[in-house]
């Protein structure tokens, strides 16, 4: 699933692309997404020039004149800026039309071929239920050990699973949660009602560094992520923990362990991690 570094590469390849257009209309090949598909999408759009595209979390904002588009890739979803579209296959469901100030259009293409992905319209002021909920931006000013450490106090589940719940913090996924925790030295089975504030300290600045290393490097790669332009992200070269169970620590050369917490596969180095 795309996570917020991959979801920012996109939102940063897309934003010089289409702001100052307008949107001509919409075409909806597939409306039965994660939810319906607006049935007046196109009539809504059209005419509504892009002021500027936003990140929240996991989600893409297109706001175009009052309007608020909003995208997520859910699990395979991809979107794709064409100037000469080919043919659309089957899992090309949704497509955005703008014109352009030389004459030629631009088209913003929706593929999602599990289906989870989401485009919404917003309410005229912006906002969204799915976006009610959501904690800090884990990039911006109001995130950091201090909000952590009391966020926790009380709280049993595991610090992996704490620090990947949005309500805590927005957009941290399962493949930088568990470079984060390694990044910090914490064990990500650990209770989040354990973890010192020192220590909290340390696991949001890894938070930090390892998501703005992933963006750097255009986002991990590992099935379906490609970028607006084609391009796949490079980061998966530099992941010290995650899928390499089995593989040797980079840093202490001891064998990466894997188990399951919530269901997800976390990896994690029981000698650089306590």
């Amino acid at each position: 699933m795309p996570e917020l570094p991959e979801v920012e590469t996109v939102r940063r390849g897309l934003a010089p692309l289409i702001t100052g257009r307008r949107f001509t209309g919409a075409v909806v090949r597939q409306p039965q997404l994660r939810q319906p598909v607006p049935a007046d999408l196109g009539a809504r759009i059209a005419g509504k020039r892009v002021d500027g595209v936003e990140r929240r979390g996991k989600y893409l904002l297109i706001r175009a004149s009052g309007e608020t588009l909003l995208v997520h890739l859910g699990m395979s979803g991809r979107l794709r800026v064409l100037t000469s579209p080919p043919a659309p296959d089957r899992h090309d469901h949704v497509d955005l039309l703008l014109d352009g100030a030389d004459g030629g259009g631009l088209m913003l293409r929706f593929h999602d071929p599990r289906r989870f992905g989401l485009i919404l319209l917003c309410e005229p002021q912006g906002t969204h239920p799915l976006l009610a909920n959501i904690g800090p931006e884990p990039l911006g000013d109001a995130f950091n050990g201090d909000y952590l450490f009391r966020a926790s106090r009380g709280h049993r589940v595991a610090v992996k699973n704490f620090i990947m719940d949005s309500h805590v913090v927005a957009g941290v996924g399962n493949i930088y949660a568990s470079e984060a925790l390694f990044r910090a030295g914490i064990r990500p089975q650990t209770a989040a009602g354990r973890v010192s504030h020192p220590r909290y300290g340390l696991l949001a600045a890894a938070i930090r560094g390892t998501l703005e290393q992933a963006i750097a490097c255009g986002g991990t790669t590992l099935r379906d992520f490609i970028g607006v332009g084609g391009h796949a992200g490079y980061f998966k070269q530099e992941l010290q923990v995650y899928g390499r169970a089995g593989e040797l620590c980079r840093v202490c050369g001891s064998a990466v362990k894997q188990l399951r917490i919530g269901q997800r596969s976390t990896f994690y180095c029981s000698v650089c991690q306590h």
